[in-house]
């Protein structure tokens, strides 16, 4: 366990922050801004929590140290050198990305078939959980452009990518299961 004996280190006064590997690079890299990104999903997890009960409290409890694996495991770089270092670092795996699979298809057998498109919002849960959803979506599309440019965990896009569906399928769970959807109706406010 790690101790921190201080919270501020001055170390990041230039601009810079330290990898995973302790290369330093500047905290406006699209690594850093993938992993950031992470760090700001887990945070808004956080709130959805404080409203969630039962099975999807748990569910959003297992998901947040599943951001934080997924942090340690972008926030690495060179995974070719993975088996060369001395403590191979965290990686993202196809097991929690199944994990989420299963949860879907289970929340998914609650629900109706969709008829319409579902306008963020109804209960406070189910905001909170488009909420979450659409900063999944933003941290993939960070992850994928980094992919563009370095080597990364396919496994970590395949998570943020299922885990924004994911989070679609819990706000209609916690919008009555669906009956309290807050649907679109195209052109409703033209003349």
């Amino acid at each position: 366990m790690v101790v921190l004996s201080k919270i501020y280190t001055k170390t990041g006064d230039a601009g810079e922050t330290a990898l995973g590997n302790g290369a330093r690079v500047a905290k406006f890299s699209t690594r850093v801004t993938a992993y950031g990104t992470v760090d700001e999903l887990n945070s808004v997890v956080g709130l959805a929590r404080l409203q969630a009960e039962g099975d999807l409290e748990g569910q959003l409890s297992r998901i947040q140290n599943d951001l934080f694996d997924l942090g340690a495991d972008l926030c690495t770089p060179d995974m070719e050198k993975d088996a060369e270092r001395d403590f191979p670092p965290l990686r993202m795996d196809a097991s929690q990305v199944a994990r989420l699979e299963s949860e879907i298809d289970v929340m998914n057998g609650r629900l109706e078939p969709l008829r319409s498109f579902i306008l963020p919002g109804g209960t406070p849960l189910a905001a909170h959980m488009h909420h979450c959803r659409t900063v999944a979506r933003r941290a993939e599309r960070f992850v994928v452009e980094l992919a563009t440019m370095e080597t990364v965990n396919p496994e970590a896009v395949k998570y943020l990518n299922r885990l924004s569906d994911w989070f679609f399928v819990a706000a209609r769970i916690a919008n009555d299961d669906g009956r309290a959807d807050v649907l679109w109706v195209p052109g409703a406010n033209r003349s």
